[in-house]
């Protein structure tokens, strides 16, 4: 009876498959939907690429932790980020704490600095994960590999606890590392099979006692962004993955598991995450639309007089994006955003249509009348 059921026990880990012919489609789409985003970034002034850059580093940082259960104050990594970055805010309001600026750093680390990866690399990542960590029930050793062979990911409560895999003995854990570490370092492989090879390897081996989720993405940016001359900066990978979690395991489990993956195949694993890639540059190319008509917007209003209230609640619907306020804008909405009342904001209202700042939504009169943002 065959006992051996996880990935790194097959008798040729870590020698994956995978069929290129059948990814490479993808792999040219994805080079092509990356410079759409690059004309589409030409468009923006430089001080929006910035602020664009920013808020894509932000969201990286913060879907990596989310993608593990583990929320961040979106304001103290925006500080972390803006000094990191060197770029120009309000040092009075400066709201970055030890946790968001080491995060940060390893965020910098992975995308930007470009020497070969290295074990030591690898624990300093590690270290910046847990800077501002430390529990009684669930010690974290930081910087080093796990000392122990008991790493389960396991899911349910006490009891009916339902085991998605054991990972590699610790014994094996360093000279397994060392030969993913040349591989990375070494490999000719196509960056974007690569980078997927090195996310579904490193998580199978799962060095550390906590923090392998995050580590592993942070090597998938590190190769784009070094071998693949995607800029990375203005879109975020993981941001994609958290918008598809259970998805994200369900993958992960099922190549790992060698009931579904007799012959440590590769192939869906890697266009699963070329996929997410491509859904990530989606999501920039979207945002940065978003940015434009914004601009665009503003431009439009620049000399129209408006009150505060006014502008607040355009600034809302620009920020949702056209479409994306649910049911559209409505007199109820405008008083909760505005604390006005429904004389007011009806006065507001027809204000605002009469400059054509909104429009009507076909469909609804009276009282149910809603707007959106008039773009023409």
């Amino acid at each position: 009876m065959n006992t051996k059921k996880w990935i790194w026990q097959h008798p040729n880990f870590p020698n994956f498959n995978h069929d290129y012919k059948e990814i490479e489609p993808m792999i040219f789409r994805l080079i092509e939907k990356s410079g759409e985003l690059k004309g589409k970034i030409s468009y923006l002034s430089n001080s929006e690429q910035d602020n664009f850059s920013i808020e894509t580093s932000l969201s990286e940082i913060i879907a990596t932790s989310e993608i593990e259960g583990i929320e961040l104050k979106r304001d103290s990594v925006r500080s972390s980020l803006q000094k990191k970055f060197n770029i120009a805010f309000n040092r009075e309001e400066d709201k970055s704490t030890k946790k968001s600026d080491s995060l940060t750093e390893l965020y910098i680390d992975s995308r930007f600095n470009q020497e070969a990866l290295s074990l030591e690399r690898l624990h300093r990542w590690h270290c910046a994960i847990f800077e501002a960590y430390s529990s009684v029930l669930y010690p974290v050793n930081k910087g080093v590999f796990r000392n122990h062979d008991d790493m389960q990911i396991v899911s349910g409560s006490i009891g009916k606890e339902k085991v998605h895999y054991v990972a590699i003995p610790q014994k094996h854990i360093e000279p397994s590392i060392k030969e993913l570490i040349d591989y990375i370092n070494s490999s000719s492989e196509n960056f974007v099979v690569k980078s997927a090879v090195a996310h579904l390897w490193f998580e199978s081996i799962h060095p550390y006692d906590d923090g392998n989720g995050r580590i592993g993405r942070a090597i998938v940016n590190y190769i784009l962004a070094k071998e693949g001359g995607l800029d990375n900066r203005y879109y975020s990978i993981s941001s994609a993955i958290n918008q598809h979690r259970q998805e994200y395991y369900n993958e992960l489990e099922k190549t790992q598991n060698l009931l579904y993956n007799p012959n440590i195949e590769l192939t869906q694993w890697i266009k699963w995450h070329t996929k997410s890639i491509e859904k990530s540059i989606d999501i920039s190319i979207k945002n940065i639309q978003q940015v434009v008509e914004k601009t665009k917007f503003h431009d439009k209003i620049r000399y129209i007089k408006l009150n505060d209230k006014q502008r607040k609640v355009i600034n809302r619907l620009l920020d949702r994006g056209e479409g994306n306020f649910e049911g559209g804008l409505t007199n109820k909405k405008y008083r909760a955003l505005t604390k006005t009342d429904a004389v007011t904001a009806s006065r507001h209202l027809k204000d605002m249509l009469n400059k054509s700042i909104i429009k009507e939504i076909e469909g609804y009169s009276g009282r149910s009348t809603r707007y959106e943002l008039d773009y023409s």
